[in-house]
C-alpha cells in the first residue's frame, strides 16, 4: 500500500513529499479558488519520469470552485471546461487521476437534476474521447442537496455515471462529518461504487455528522486512530493524507507502522 499527503508546494511537489516521506503526492495545478485555466507545469518532464518509474504516484485535485451539479450556467458550464482542462493538464504531469468534488443544487432544487448534469457531461466527453485521466469523484461533508454527502446520494449519482468508468474517492473526514458510520464504511462504499481508487485519510476537528470539512491530524481528532487504520487496511487503495502541514510526516509514518 503507498501512503503520501497533498502537498502545499504545488512548484516541486516531489521535493515536499520528499521531506515528509510521501509515495503518493497529491497536489492543484492551479488556484483552487480560482476559474483560470492550469498553466504548462515547470516540472513536468521530472513529475512525468517520477511517475514512470514508480517512485511516486501522482493525483492532482480539481479547483473547488467546480460544481458539476449546479443547475446554474454560470457555475456548471465553466465547471465542465475546468475539469477538462485539468484532466489535460494532469496528464501532462504523470498523474494517475483527477479529484472532483460531488457537488451540490441549491436549496429547493432537485438534487436529480444535479445527477443528470453529471450524466450529461460524462456522456458528451465520452462521446468525443473521454477524459485524459480518470475523474475520481470524492464524496463531500456537508450541504442537504449534495450529490454525494449521503451515500444513498451517492448510489443515485453512480447510477448515472458508473457507465461511464468513474472512479471513486473515500475522504474519511468528509464520511464521519457526512453522518456515514467508518465502521463499514468501504463495504458499503464499494457496494455502490464497485471500487476505491484512492483514499484520502483525515481525521475530523468536529463531531460525527457535523457536516463541516475541518480536517485533522490522525491522533488529535474526533475518530479514532484504530478506525481510521482500519479502513485503510480494507480499502487496498492508495492513501493520501490531507491533513495540517506540520503533522504530517508523522501521519504517514503511523499508518506505515500500523499497516505494515
Amino acid at each position: 500500500m503507498r501512503i503520501g499527503a497533498h502537498v502545499r508546494e504545488d512548484i516541486d511537489p516531489l521535493a515536499s513529499a520528499e521531506k515528509c516521506g510521501a509515495e503518493v503526492v497529491q497536489f492543484f495545478l492551479a488556484d483552487p479558488q480560482g476559474w483560470k485555466k492550469p498553466p504548462a507545469h515547470p516540472m513536468a518532464e521530472q513529475l512525468r519520469a517520477a511517475a514512470s518509474a514508480g517512485d511516486a504516484t501522482l493525483f492532482v485535485h480539481s479547483p473547488y470552485v467546480v460544481n458539476l451539479a449546479s443547475t446554474n450556467n454560470r457555475i456548471r458550464i465553466p465547471s465542465r471546461k475546468l475539469v477538462t482542462q485539468h484532466a489535460e493538464a494532469a496528464a501532462t504531469v504523470g498523474a494517475a487521476g483527477l479529484i472532483v468534488h460531488g457537488g451540490h443544487v441549491t436549496a429547493g432544487e432537485d438534487p436529480a437534476v444535479g445527477v443528470q448534469n453529471w450524466q450529461k457531461f460524462f456522456a458528451r466527453q465520452a462521446d468525443e474521447g473521454g477524459f485524459a485521466v480518470p475523474i475520481l469523484i470524492e464524496n463531500t461533508a456537508g450541504g442537504d442537496n449534495a450529490m454525494a454527502r449521503r451515500f444513498d446520494a451517492l448510489a443515485r449519482l453512480w447510477d448515472a455515471v458508473g457507465e461511464f468508468d468513474a472512479g471513486f474517492c473515500l475522504d474519511t473526514c468528509h464520511a464521519f462529518a457526512g453522518g456515514e458510520n467508518l465502521v463499514d464504511v468501504v463495504d458499503r462504499a464499494k457496494a455502490i461504487t464497485g471500487r476505491i481508487d484512492l483514499v484520502h485519510l483525515n481525521n475530523s476537528r468536529d463531531e460525527f455528522n457535523s457536516a463541516r470539512d475541518r480536517h485533522a491530524n490522525i491522533d488529535s481528532g474526533t475518530i479514532d486512530p484504530d478506525q481510521l487504520v482500519a479502513v485503510c487496511a480494507a480499502a487496498g487503495a492508495p492513501v493520501v493524507v490531507e491533513t495540517p502541514a506540520e503533522g504530517q510526516a508523522s501521519d504517514i509514518a503511523f499508518l506505515r507502522e500500523r499497516l505494515g
